[in-house]
């Protein structure tokens, strides 16, 4: 099965939208896809559960059907964002140094995108 990892930096919300779209647009056709909000996409994470952001029902379905393996601590720890990830139950990536390691998704048989 192909693997495929996409890593969120971009902290524009129509960028983001993307990764969502194709997240979902991956799952649908078979692809094992993981998300992995990182950098500045996680100043976003507020707007997940905002009843007035586009972002809401992509993000529940995307979350719904499991393809946000996490969040950087680092980054939303720096950004404000960490306690608004834990009530959305995201789960806090460390591995290097506070941050996700793309070393391990690829050692996983990841293909690595960055948005």
């Amino acid at each position: 099965m192909e693997k495929v990892a996409l890593f969120a930096f971009n902290g524009e919300p129509m960028c983001f939208v993307h990764v969502l779209l194709n997240a979902l647009d991956m799952k649908e056709k078979g692809i094992d896809v993981k998300m992995i909000i990182e950098g500045a996409a996680v100043k976003l994470i507020p707007d997940f559960s905002s009843a007035s952001s586009p972002l809401k029902p992509l993000f529940n379905s995307a979350f719904g059907l499991d393809l946000i393996d996490g969040i950087c601590m680092a980054c939303s720890h720096k950004m404000g964002t960490q306690e608004a990830a834990k009530a959305l139950g995201l789960r806090l990536l460390s591995d290097m140094s506070g941050h996700p390691s793309i070393t391990r998704y690829r050692n996983e048989g990841y293909e690595i995108l960055t948005f």
